[in-house]
């Protein structure tokens, strides 16, 4: 069993920044393919960034980002600290959302929030204007 936590989520203004951490205990990190989702109220869950595990790439990276976070988000990830990163730059309203963490074994499709069984619980980013 994995557990996961979140913190750094926020209030910020438009154009800041901030850094989310998740952190997993249980089962062996290296291995986990993790993944950033949001959800804002009234929408549905979505993708946000992927970080593969041990021995699997998508299309030669191993990282995988949305295309609505693409060159403002970065996740990364330490495993000898058992914990994964979102680096967000360049904020806008639009990205308030409870963010997710999520780990899985074997992410093959890192953008389907089927492919990870462990969840946190989300921390809130709000971005004011």
């Amino acid at each position: 069993q994995v557990q996961l936590v979140e913190s750094g989520g926020g209030l910020v203004q438009a154009g800041g920044s901030l850094r989310l951490s998740c952190a997993a205990s249980g089962g062996t990190f290296s291995t986990y393919g993790l993944g950033w989702f949001r959800q804002a109220p009234g929408k549905e869950r979505e993708f946000v960034a992927a970080i593969s595990g041990s021995g699997i790439s998508w299309g030669g990276s191993i990282t995988y980002t949305a295309d609505s976070v693409k060159g403002r988000f970065t996740i990364s990830r330490v495993n000898a600290r058992n914990t994964v990163y979102l680096q967000m730059n360049s904020l806008s309203p639009e990205d308030t959302s409870v963010y997710y963490c999520a780990a899985g074994v074997s992410v093959l499709v890192p953008h389907s929030s089927q492919a990870y069984a462990y969840w946190g619980q989300g921390t809130q980013v709000t971005v004011s204007s």
